[in-house]
């Protein structure tokens, strides 16, 4: 197997836990698109991706001795992190850490981006080239960790009205490490760099609890893709899905778009024995949520753009034999393109809609603002970084299917080309479909995987500029 580059700094083990079993913890609380929280349910990888690799150049060995230069680093501002885990919109002292770092590098750093992101540029000195972004996401979710390790989180922050535990659950403190250490390593190689890196340390990509809209959508609103506008934009995802050393991306549809809706049914009350005497919302609900179905099985055509269409929430009544005056329904819709998220959004709430009227009820139907847009790789793009991720890992980097799992990547990728990938950090001698996934209270990351994303990163950038 390709390991090159990936064995962790002496003294840096990845962290173990005993078994895999997922115990339920807070993830009921969490709100809308819940981003990445189908990324351990990425299918398995298609066959490695057949193709010729990029050439190698001096350059890249350069490259490579910096970022095991910094490993060591990376891994402790990981560990860091991930002791001291933040909430949507309130990373303040991940964004001070990561600020002050940078202006330590000679970034130039603008904070309080989209409330607590922070975007920060540095010009190379290899003459003229493009505008290269790169994302991190820093925020952590409303879990209480159950993996035993020195430095497991053991912070607790209000959310939803409720006390909650805060981890890092989801690899974001990760993803900020690694383009820490990125940082580090481009500003020392800035004078042989052409063009611009562009660093967007991003906040609340899981959402956040009565706060507005997602920290990509924000910070793009605030002007974080401006002055100067990228010509592109990377972004990764570490994933339990795929094994430490290997990469997964796509070109096009790789990640849907994910739209939370509200219903409200409102029916009349009456005594249970008696149900002639009102409107019973919750039939008018259960008929709402069964024809529903027939917007994905019988309204789209799957074999060309596959959609999911779940209700998991349905409130009504606080007794056995009274018929309630209301009843509340709360889904998820997934699509691939826009076309079809629009479609959808419009059936979902006609259908809603004609039902209770149909049975002498009213339907309202709220589709939360804060919805993630589907995740297109651009072909172009895509087809230029896959060279680059062939040479580095060989069959190791691999084609996945599309995942009905969400991310806010988008609205940058909505401004210049996006490419987003995967990264695996499930230990070798774990099968990634049985590791517990991402938002589990005992999700593992095998550190070796950060490695495997800083060098990707370092090498898209090098490609991409066409660094000397």
């Amino acid at each position: 197997m390709l390991r090159i580059g990936l064995r962790a700094a002496r003294g840096f083990r990845a962290e173990g836990i005993a078994g895999d079993g997922v115990a339920p913890g807070r993830r009921s609380l969490l709100m809308g698109a819940c981003t990445c929280a189908a990324l351990a349910f990425l299918p398995r990888p298609a066959a490695a991706q057949a193709g010729s690799a990029a050439p190698a150049r001096p350059v890249h060995a350069d490259l490579d001795a910096a970022a095991r230069e910094v490993e060591a680093a990376m891994i402790a501002w990981r560990r860091d992190i991930h002791a001291n885990p933040e909430l949507g919109n309130r990373e303040h002292r991940t964004a001070a850490l990561v600020a002050r770092h940078l202006r330590g590098l000679g970034y130039e750093v603008k904070e309080g981006v989209g409330r607590t992101g922070l975007v920060a540029v540095l010009k190379g000195g290899g003459g003229p080239g493009p505008v290269v972004a790169l994302r991190a996401d820093m925020d952590a979710l409303p879990v209480r960790e159950e993996v035993d390790l020195p430095f497991a989180s053991k912070a607790r922050a209000a959310w939803g009205g409720q006390e909650v535990g805060v981890m890092h659950a989801c690899g974001h403190d990760c993803h900020v490490a690694i383009l820490m250490a990125a940082a580090q390593v481009l500003s020392a190689q800035r004078a042989r760099l052409p063009g611009t890196i562009k660093l967007l340390f991003q906040p609340a990509e899981e959402g956040t609890v009565g706060e507005g809209v997602c920290g990509a959508r924000l910070m793009v609103d605030e002007g974080a893709m401006r002055d100067p506008t990228p010509d592109m934009v990377f972004g990764l995802h570490v994933s339990s899905a795929l094994p430490v050393g290997s990469v997964g991306y796509r070109p096009g549809n790789a990640m849907a778009g994910a739209d939370r809706f509200q219903i409200k049914v409102t029916g009349r009350q009456t005594h249970g024995a008696m149900p002639w005497n009102g409107v019973d919302p919750i039939v008018i609900g259960s008929t709402i949520v069964t024809t529903l179905q027939t917007v994905v099985s019988r309204e789209t055509d799957v074999a060309r753009s596959p959609a999911v269409l779940s209700v998991g929430i349905f409130k009504g009544g606080v007794r056995n034999n009274i018929i309630p005056e209301t009843a509340e329904l709360e889904g998820t819709l997934r699509t691939f393109g826009e076309a079809q998220r629009a479609t959808a959004k419009r059936r979902v709430t006609e259908i809603a809609q004609s039902i209770a009227t149909g049975m002498n009820g009213k339907a309202e139907v709220t589709w939360d603002e804060n919805g993630y847009p589907p995740l297109h790789n651009d072909a172009a793009l895509t087809a230029r970084c896959a060279p680059t991720l062939t040479r580095l890992f060989g069959e190791h980097a691999r084609l996945v299917d599309p995942a009905m799992a969400s991310e806010d990547f988008p609205y940058f990728a909505k401004v210049a080309p996006g490419f987003f990938y995967f990264v695996g950090i499930t230990a070798p001698g774990t099968d990634p479909a049985r590791a517990a996934p991402n938002h589990s209270p005992r999700f593992r990351v095998d550190e070796a995987g950060l490695m495997t994303g800083l060098r990707a990163t370092l090498h898209l950038v090098a490609d991409a500029t066409g660094m000397a």
